[in-house]
């Protein structure tokens, strides 16, 4: 089985710029209305998966991804309901952990979140200076919620 333990903040400022080591532009959306499981649809530059996370909250959830032809993703991702999630992934290292930056576009233009993958739920790492609060718990963060519920709604 497959387990992601991933935690999510939001992010403080734009020092972690100097920092980025590689960068990579996301299409993704998602198939169905949810329930138990996503299935999202993600090309990555000119990577294409198919990934299935239960719909857990929390920052520990099952998970399986699988590469598939381009061809199939972009056919896809007409299939897809709700808006499309797109956004510029920064990758960063910063203390021996890989962080994601997560920089919106779109209809969730604005919205910038910082992820680390761990091995543990309990693991501990260092905060850089830029992190900001943790967003983990928060449902409205998940990319799949984007989809249905873009940050350029939420209420200010």
């Amino acid at each position: 089985m497959g387990r992601e333990i991933e935690r999510k903040f939001l992010v403080r400022d734009e020092t972690w710029r100097r920092s980025v080591r590689h960068s990579a532009r996301l299409r993704q959306a998602y198939l169905g209305d949810g329930g138990r499981a996503s299935i999202r649809v993600r090309i990555a530059d000119a990577q294409a998966t198919l990934n299935i996370k239960s719909a857990r909250l929390g920052v520990s959830r099952d998970e399986y991804e699988y590469e598939i032809p381009l061809k199939d993703a972009e056919e896809l991702l007409t299939l897809c309901t709700g808006s499309p999630v797109l956004k510029t992934r920064h990758e960063i290292v910063h203390d021996g952990h890989t962080w994601e930056i997560d920089e919106f576009e779109g209809a969730n233009t604005g919205l910038v979140v910082a992820e680390i993958e761990l091995d543990d739920p309990a693991e501990r790492f260092a905060r850089p200076a830029w992190l900001g609060v943790e967003v983990s718990d928060d449902a409205r963060y998940y990319n799949v919620a984007l989809a249905r519920s873009p940050y350029r709604d939420w209420p200010r």
